[in-house]
């Protein structure tokens, strides 16, 4: 059971219309923005900085933008935003090969170096206390430019709200996603946890 119940889509039209944005991402509206729309201002607010933050400007790819959210909130334990990343990252074309052994990045053939630099930048980045030093710096700047780099942290501190909000609220997860997590996820002991 969440710690609050989320808002019918349509309680506040301004949310919802911004949230179409999801329907592309994930196939539907998750649940936390519902949640967040009970202050709609957190939600507007929410939706345009993931928009932002989500923007291809470089290359970073949309599929390794999610890839880099999956670590993120796998080094967090957020099983809702897991599911969700791994999820975003198929619709926005991962190959199914990084999809299927997201867990052996650092070691697998299917992922480049300036994949496995940006993945451990993620893992550095969202660990309390952060491990974020020169060899992930030196590493990153070997393939990767200042833009690129402030577009991964821009991914990485948006799903540290998002495993902040979601784990504590207990969000309840959607099917799509569970579908997802259990796919991709589930043989490494992924499951709903709190957000049956």
């Amino acid at each position: 059971m969440p710690l609050v119940t989320p808002l019918d889509p349509n309680a506040d039209p301004e949310t919802w219309k911004l949230a179409e944005f999801f329907n592309e991402t994930l196939g539907f509206c998750p649940n936390s923005v519902l949640t967040m729309q009970r202050r709609p201002a957190i939600s507007k607010a929410f939706i345009e900085l993931n928009k932002a933050v989500m923007a291809n400007e470089g290359r970073v790819t949309s599929a390794l933008k999610r890839m880099i959210a999956w670590v993120s909130s796998n080094a967090t334990g957020c099983r809702y935003c897991q599911a969700h990343a791994i999820r975003a990252a198929e619709r926005y074309g991962a190959e199914a090969e990084q999809l299927e052994n997201i867990w052996e990045y650092r070691t697998h053939p299917a992922f480049s170096e300036a994949e496995r630099a940006a993945l451990d930048f993620s893992l550095a980045a969202s660990q309390v206390p952060n491990t974020v030093d020169e060899a992930i710096k030196s590493r990153l700047y070997a393939h990767w430019d200042e833009g690129e780099i402030v577009e991964m942290l821009g991914v990485i501190s948006l799903f540290g709200y998002l495993n902040r909000w979601n784990d504590s609220m207990g969000t309840s997860i959607e099917e799509g996603a569970v579908e997802s997590g259990n796919r991709y996820l589930g043989k490494y002991g992924w499951e709903r946890g709190k957000h049956a």
